[in-house]
């Protein structure tokens, strides 16, 4: 076998799971079938909306989103699979969970300003509004990846040696990510909240519980070394 041929089958074999970042497109396809589809029944709002003022500085931790999970899926997909796959179950599990209830409960927001500005923040926030309907809002789908990012990090042991700095770095990302989908007005908070909800029943689920069974299975081993 020629060695170039060789290191592709290795480079393969050591990266293939990066292949799993494909189901991006696949959910990708859904969030467009139901934003050209769904009709909102329900309007997401909350009487805390009203104080919270319209910034459109905060359009740029909003759009970090898309920088900060690619980073958390690659600095993970490198340094321990194992955390790799279970933000892979978070992300595109909870984006598949948050589809069908777009489904079930259809819903939208009527939050936005209407923008005189021309500057460049204010043109960038126009263009999320005209390429990002304000249906399918809850859960916030920004919040629940950021949440996610943030969890795999932190539950990461490679991770957990680096500096504190980058552990703090994260979390303060993660949160600006999540007040900027409000202060764009691109969501409601009910929405946040909602995606707060389910980042908790997905992180119990992929994170405690198998933890719990793992526990269970090393005390079952003990027990067993013991009566032996």
């Amino acid at each position: 076998m020629p060695k170039n041929k060789e290191k592709l089958i290795s480079l393969w074999n050591k990266y293939r799971h990066f292949s799993l970042l494909s189901l991006y497109g696949i959910c990708q396809i859904w969030f467009n079938y139901c934003e050209k589809t769904i009709r909102p029944k329900y309007f997401m709002y909350s009487p805390i909306d009203d104080y919270i003022p319209f910034n459109k500085f905060f359009v740029v931790p909003y759009l970090f989103w898309f920088a900060y999970m690619g980073i958390g899926f690659l600095y993970l997909g490198l340094v321990s699979k194992k955390d790799y796959y279970r933000l892979c179950w978070f992300i595109f599990g909870g984006m598949c969970i948050c589809y069908a209830l777009y489904m079930i409960f259809p819903n939208a927001q009527n939050l936005r300003p209407t923008i005189v500005e021309n500057d460049i923040f204010s043109r960038m926030i126009k263009h999320i509004y005209s390429t990002d309907t304000n249906t399918n809002v809850a859960p916030s789908i920004h919040v629940l990846n950021s949440i996610a990012v943030h969890v795999a990090l932190i539950n990461c042991e490679e991770f957990k040696k680096e500096s504190k700095i980058w552990r703090a770095l994260s979390f303060i990302t993660a949160v600006l990510i999540c007040l900027s989908t409000v202060f764009i007005k691109q969501h409601s908070i009910k929405d946040g909240m909602w995606a707060a909800l389910l980042a908790t029943v997905l992180y119990i689920a992929i994170y405690k519980v198998p933890a719990f069974f793992e526990k269970r299975d090393i005390f079952a081993t003990d027990a067993n070394k013991t009566s032996l």
